[in-house]
């Protein structure tokens, strides 16, 4: 089914039926065209000023612009969030409370939109016990099989679906409440180094500070020995240390500052691995739970042997295997599986016929998008932002849903180029069934396959927020100010770069027989003093191999004085806060350097201000109505939560008196509404926060504000500011920076940026390694790594290795010729 970009006006509207009155014709009514267009009317989201934009309905329309021009808050802060509003409104008030509402976004008008679903890169991470399997239902369709047409053994009763689900009482093992695995500590990992006594920190798991003490005090009073190696105490009284769950309370009378009045108190006593078992599972700091694991090891449950079932549900077979053996083959080996099952026919007859075809009918679009190597039992947390959304898209062709608006964030995210093709097919299908489709992205192919282009721009931030071009992507060409256009369209002739020569090695690290995941006994080599990028399809093993086996090894050699690397920067996507209190600022430092000018400032010498007046974190300066958050929650009965500017501060997060004292005119709520950008104009004097700024601008954030959440920042901003950070404090030291896809959520002009900062790192004596999709950036390295053939347990292989020249002229694997073209390009 083909959709045109031509849209047909009143003139090509049905005629209205003959009608059998003798009124004259023109009496008639005539029937109103409905009208093709999404229709947006002053849209002023985030940084969008008053925007007007018409979109057409049945088309594949993708959002284009630099990082930070907009686009987002055009196709998901306006389009998305004013859909969710109205289907909101349709709900019974009563319903509408127990849902979580986003508030109505900032736009004058929007007509012609219909209902919207949602595909977004979420940066919170799914649960543990969420998986392959119940992200696209899956898990549902394979419990069903076993239920209706499982083999039971002879007389055992036919089990309910929930029988089959690790997360139902019904199914779960009771051992590990279906975990699979159980937690547990070891003397050794409690005590690392047997040979230091109690009072010198035998007990590496106890808690620091004065409540190790305490403890330790706890077990002198007890009559313990505190002094003693930990390896000259009897067996049965370190084990008692170490592991009882007694909890005896006596009194202490501790000895420590002779300053100090010490009075007597009680003390009840918490074993190592209670206290360890405690901080892991009911913590709520991030920072302790990773302490404490630290003292566990996983083991496999021994009841369930960490397939995570009751015995009953695993005595069920289908096709002579388990539920739990089922769910751990790749999905295209499961496939397999299920049409030879078809083919013999199958004693439960048809409704195993059924069920069968249904799973597989499910099966097929996730192995379309690139994720047959995927298993059911793969948890999710342990996959990427561009897998967890391929994995939704594909759950999406099977709802059958039509008239509704997909709106997509960069579903070619983490996808090798020869997998987006696949990907291009998906989204021609969910037009060709009567949908809308929207879609944020910067993959150049995916914006040529477009019916329809929307372009945001010119710059980010403040630079931005306007609708450039709207219309087909051939008529970009002609528009001046599109970054895109440059990219889309290049000069007929563009002028030859100078060409960098490949760099000479200074030494290499080796791995030898990596395993882990899908890696099979890996030998590789990684150079350093040079730029080495890591390719291959999704699901190769390239960030188990960068991320996990690389990272270890090269952890773990630090400490030798004769290895080259003497520090590992890893530099990830994930939040660099995870509440609005966290910002830009507070996390490069930079806010530190704030403070300390506003409390040399005249106006705090005067009333003795410390650096803590100016922080709005803490009670004294910031206002007490906001607690210092800038907004109110405003409670509205039946509708959602909206945040309104606090009625006392307005906004600045801190009190009247507080807002009194300035710096060079600015006080310190002006300063964080500053962008990086007007911040390094400011502080040009101030060479502490000149340099910070300066990294940030120099990486492409200019656009930001200093005070803008944490929340607000995308994985690709949040990796940048992460990188700015790291090169503002550039140590001599030769260290060795690893990157997964660090050009995620970069349009082609913010990649250059990137790149050069990364090349820049290298040209001052450091390693950069980065596992990389972007053929342009691979072909840029000075060594590139590629692993396959294939995704899962066709992939865990070196393809081949060399320079880009080298791995293209190969012709081994599916990144060869990609990248061959991308060295033409150059």
């Amino acid at each position: 089914m083909h959709h045109s970009t031509e849209f047909p006006g009143p003139a090509g509207a049905p005629a209205a039926a003959p009608s059998p009155s003798p009124s004259p014709p023109q009496s008639q009514p005539q029937p109103q065209p409905l009208d093709p267009f999404v229709r947006v009317r002053g849209a002023r989201e985030h940084n969008l000023r008053g925007v007007d934009v018409d979109i057409p309905r049945d088309v594949l329309t993708v959002f284009t612009g630099v990082s930070g021009s907009g686009k987002s808050s055009l196709a998901f802060g306006t389009l998305y969030a004013e859909a969710q509003r109205r289907y909101f409104e349709s709900v019974a008030p009563y319903a509408r409370r127990l849902i979580h509402q986003i508030g109505a976004p900032k736009v004058d008008s929007v007509t012609g939109l219909p209902p919207a679903v949602s595909l977004e890169q979420r940066r919170s991470s799914p649960g543990s016990r969420s998986s392959v399997g119940t992200v696209t239902l899956l898990s549902n369709s394979l419990r069903m099989l076993f239920s209706r047409a499982g083999t039971y053994p002879p007389g055992a009763p036919r089990l309910d679906s929930d029988a089959f689900s690790p997360n139902t009482a019904a199914g779960a093992c009771p051992s590990c409440q279906g975990l699979g695995s159980i937690h547990r500590t070891r003397e050794d990992l409690l005590v690392p180094d047997p040979g230091l006594s109690i009072r010198q920190g035998a007990i590496a798991a106890w808690p620091g500070a004065w409540q190790g003490k305490n403890l330790r005090d706890i077990l002198e009073a007890l009559g313990h020995d505190v002094d003693a190696p930990w390896r000259e105490l009897p067996a049965a009284e370190r084990e008692w240390i170490l592991f009882t769950e007694e909890q005896p309370v006596v009194t202490v009378h501790p000895v420590r500052d002779a300053d100090r009045i010490q009075r007597p108190y009680q003390g009840t006593y918490m074993s190592a691995h209670r206290y360890v078992m405690k901080t892991f599972s009911d913590s709520k700091s991030a920072t302790l739970r990773a302490r404490a694991e630290r003292f566990l090891t996983d083991s496999p449950c021994p009841v369930c042997e960490g397939r995570r079932l009751r015995p009953e549900a695993l005595a069920v077979t289908f096709a002579g295997r388990t539920i739990a053996e089922l769910a751990a083959l790749p999905l295209t080996g499961l496939d397999r599986l299920l049409a030879q099952a078809q083919a013999q026919g199958d004693p439960a007859g048809e409704a195993a016929r059924v069920l069968a075809e249904d799973l597989r009918s499910r099966i097929g679009p996730v192995v379309e998008l690139g994720l047959g190597y995927l298993s059911l039992d793969r948890t999710a947390p342990s996959l990427s932002a561009g897998e967890l959304q391929r994995l939704r898209l594909a759950t999406q062709l099977r709802s059958g849903l039509f008239g509704v608006v997909y709106v997509l964030d960069e579903p070619s995210a983490g996808l090798h180029p020869a997998d987006t093709e696949a990907l291009l097919g998906v989204l021609d299908r969910l037009k060709a069934a009567g949908n809308t489709v929207f879609v944020v992205e910067h993959h150049l192919d995916v914006v040529r396959h477009a019916d329809w282009l929307v372009d945001v721009g010119p710059l980010a931030g403040e630079h931005g927020g306007q609708v450039l071009h709207s219309g087909p992507p051939r008529e970009l060409a002609g528009v001046a100010g599109s970054a895109t256009a440059r990219h889309l369209f290049p000069a007929p002739a563009p002028e030859p770069g100078p060409v960098r020569e490949v760099r000479e090695a200074r030494g290499a690290v080796r791995l030898a027989g990596a395993r882990r995941h899908n890696l099979r006994g890996v030998d590789v080599e990684f150079p350093l003093g040079v730029f080495t990028a890591v390719t291959g399809v999704s699901g190769s093993g390239k960030s188990t191999l960068v991320g996990q086996v690389l990272a270890a090894e090269v952890g773990e050699r630090l400490a030798d004085p004769g290895f080259p690397v003497r520090r590992l920067v890893e530099v990830d996507q994930k939040p660099i806060g995870r509440t609005p209190r966290s910002n830009l600022a507070t996390y490069t430092g930079l806010f530190d350097v704030v403070r300390r000018l506003f409390t040399a400032a005249p106006g705090a010498r005067e009333r003795g201000w410390k650096a803590g007046r100016f922080s709005f974190n803490v009670p004294g300066g910031r206002c007490e109505t906001c607690q210092g958050e800038g907004f109110v929650s405003v409670e509205l009965l039946f509708l959602p939560s909206t945040y309104a500017p606090c009625p006392e501060c307005g906004g600045a997060r801190y009190n009247a008196e507080t807002l009194r004292v300035r710096h060079d005119g600015l006080n310190i709520a002006e300063v964080l509404a500053l962008t990086v950008e007007s911040a390094a104009a400011f502080f040009a004097e101030v060479p502490a926060a000149a340099r910070s700024l300066r990294a940030l601008e120099e990486i492409g954030l200019g656009y930001l504000r200093l005070g803008q959440p944490a929340t607000e920042l995308s994985g690709g901003e949040a990796q940048r500011i992460k990188l700015a950070a790291e090169l503002q404090r550039l140590r001599r030291d030769h260290t060795l920076y690893l990157l997964d896809e660090p050009t995620t959520g970069l349009h082609p002009a913010d990649v250059r940026v990137l790149m050069r900062q990364l090349h820049g790192l290298v040209d001052a004596g450091h390693s950069v390694v980065v596992v990389e999709h972007d053929m342009d950036v691979v072909a840029g390295a000075d060594w590139v790594v590629d692993l396959g053939p294939g995704g899962g347990a066709e992939g865990g292989r070196v393809v081949a290795a060399g320079t880009p020249e080298q791995v293209a002229r190969s012709g081994r694997g599916r990144t060869a010729d990609h990248l061959a073209r991308a060295l033409a390009r150059r």
